[in-house]
Order: C-alpha cells, then structure tokens, then sequence
C-alpha cells in the first residue's frame, strides 16, 4: 500500500509540479514567438511610416536584444559584447534560476523595441497577448517571473548602449538644404519629399570602422553630351524602365520598398504604406528559418547578423549619397531626355 501511495505521489509530482517545466518548454520555447515579436514590430514601424535607415537600425538593436538573451540557451553561442562597437559585458542569468530563455527575450526584444517605435500602445497589446499565451501553455509561475526580470535586465543594458549611438544628436540637427547646381540631387514627383536622414553617416556603427570603410567608385561626371557616359546610362534606364516585361515589373515590384510610396494617375493621388528594405530582410530571415526548422537562438542569431550588417550597410550608402549628391535619373531623363508627361512613366526608382 505504502508503495501505491509512493508511486503516486511521484506521478502527481511529475505532474504538477517542477517537472512540468520540460513539458511545457515544448511550447514556449518555439521560435514562432520571436518570429511574431519581429513581425509585430515591423507592422509597427510600417504603420508608423519609419524610414528606411531609422527602421534597419530598430531591427538591429531589437535583433541584438534577442539573441543576447537567447543565447544562454546553448553554450555554444557567444555574446556579441566585445564584438559590436560600444557593447559591453551583458547581464548572466543566476545560478539556481529556472528560464524560459524564449520568454524573457520576447519581453527584452517588445521592451526595446517600444522605446523605439511611436505606437508604444500597439505594441503592449500584442505583448500582452503574447504573455497570455506563454501562461496557457503551462509555464510554471516562477520560471515565468524569472525569465521576465532577466528579460527586463537585458533591455535595460541594450538601452543604455543604444542611447549613445549619436541618434539623439541626429535630431537636432538641420534638415538638407537643396543645392541651385542643376547637377545635384532634387526631390522628385510626385510628392517631392524632402532628403530622408542627411546626417545619418555620424550614427555609430555596428561592424565597420566608420562609415567612410568601404568608399563606392564615384559616379560618372554629369553631362548632358549625349555622347557622355551620364547621359547613356540614363538613357538606359529610361530604356529598361519602358520595356519592362510584366515578370520584370512583378520582379520591381517586390523589391520596391518604399516606405511611402506615393502614386498619381490623373488628377488622383494616393498612399501606399510598405515594408522597408530592412523590413523586406527580416521577412526573407523568417521565410529562411522557419524552412530549416531553425530552433529559437540559431533564429535570433539569424536576425542579429543579418540586421546589423544591413544597419551598417545603410550608414556607409548614406554617406556616399550626400557626399555624391548625384541628379536622379528620374529628374534627369524628365528634364533633359524626356520631358513629357512624368507622372505617366513611372520609373524603377523613387524617393528613399
């Protein structure tokens, strides 16, 4: 009788108490979460019309938040403290402690990323559906509070690092003055938007020494000769730009990642809301892992690398682009090429 009682208190215990952390951690630590996390605060920013530099530089610091919280899931996985410029020493789970690796960098990576979108509200709702979910997969009340603090201790670190990065100074600075050199850069139809983050080559980069590392060839010397390699090359996109097969425009298209890309027809002008370039990365990341099955970490170290690399990327384009300064071939081919209607060809490229 003795031994009936024994085996079933162990039964009960298995079932009720710590030992159901392995079972539920079948749920909870699923990578779909840190997928929708991502997604989440992509939706955002495309809501919040972010622009491309300012939304590849959310993705890298919420995709660092995620994998340095992620990463004491396995030993094997290295912090990326000491690698990143500025990042310093993270905090360390305690000895002892029970986590849900996968929970507290879900909190670590919505906290950060609140702090950088404008609607904090949308995303408080979905991490508050998010949490519900982790609870209603069984997720023992001490291994949940645990996983929150150490989520909440990494963001706090993360935050600290990301309020040096010079994007504050960035704000106070003045906006890009258009040159009279008929040569240079002018805003394009239909909305003529003003220069996007003139500043944006002093932002701190991630990998790269400065933003000047990797100088592009300068581009060829403006002429309006038809003989002239400026010239031909414009003549060429406007070319390509008009013969377009429809997998061609499908192919354009898809890549078009203009945040705000406005389009006339006629008298009427309207909005479309779209993904960034960094944006259109993190999808593919998705797309990527999710086909391999990659496990929550190996997800988020997915997304960090790929995320800081394209932040760095955009800091040392946006330097050449206000060093360069080149006419687009849109303002070129409208006023030297083919001056007709412009709203009706529309071209490969717009405002960014």
């Amino acid at each position: 009788m003795k031994r009936i009682i024994l085996i079933f208190l162990t039964v009960m215990f298995c079932f009720f108490g710590k030992a159901d952390t392995p079972g539920c951690k079948s749920k909870t630590e699923d990578a779909d979460y840190i997928h929708r996390a991502i997604k989440e605060i992509t939706d955002v920013m495309v809501y919040d019309i972010y622009s491309p530099p300012v939304a590849a530089r959310t993705y890298a610091y919420i995709s660092v938040t995620a994998y340095e919280t992620l990463r004491h899931e396995k030993a094997d996985y290295l912090s990326l403290a000491g690698q990143l410029h500025g990042l310093q020493s993270l905090p360390e789970p305690e000895k002892g402690k029970e986590y849900s690796y996968t929970l507290a960098a879900v909190h670590a990576l919505l906290s950060v990323g609140k702090s950088l979108v404008i609607s904090e509200e949308k995303v408080n709702q979905f991490e508050n559906e998010m949490m519900k979910e982790f609870k209603e997969d069984g997720i023992p009340e001490n291994v949940f509070d645990n996983s929150i603090a150490f989520g909440n201790k990494v963001a706090s670190e993360i935050l600290i690092w990301i309020s040096k990065d010079n994007y504050n100074h960035t704000r106070s600075l003045g906006a890009y003055s258009v040159k009279y050199d008929s040569s240079l850069w002018k805003p394009t139809p239909p909305v003529y938007m003003k220069a996007v983050e003139p500043h944006w080559n002093q932002m701190r980069t991630f990998i790269i020494d400065s933003a000047q590392a990797f100088k592009p060839v300068k581009p060829p010397h403006f002429s309006i000769d038809t003989s002239s390699a400026f010239y031909k090359e414009a003549v060429e996109v406007l070319k390509q730009g008009n013969s377009n097969t429809t997998e061609q425009r499908n192919i354009a298209n898809f890549w078009d990642c203009n945040p705000f890309d406005v389009t006339q027809r006629g008298h009427v002008m309207y909005a479309t809301k779209k993904i960034s370039p960094g944006g259109h990365w993190m999808n593919i990341i998705r797309l990527i892992c999710e086909k391999t099955k990659a496990g929550p970490v190996k997800s988020a170290e997915a997304y960090a690398y790929v995320a800081v690399t394209i932040n760095d990327c955009f800091i040392a384009c946006w330097d050449e682009k206000y060093r360069s300064v080149v006419m687009r071939p849109e303002t070129y081919i409208n006023k030297y090429i083919d001056p007709g209607d412009r709203f009706s060809k529309p071209l490969l490229f717009r405002n960014m």
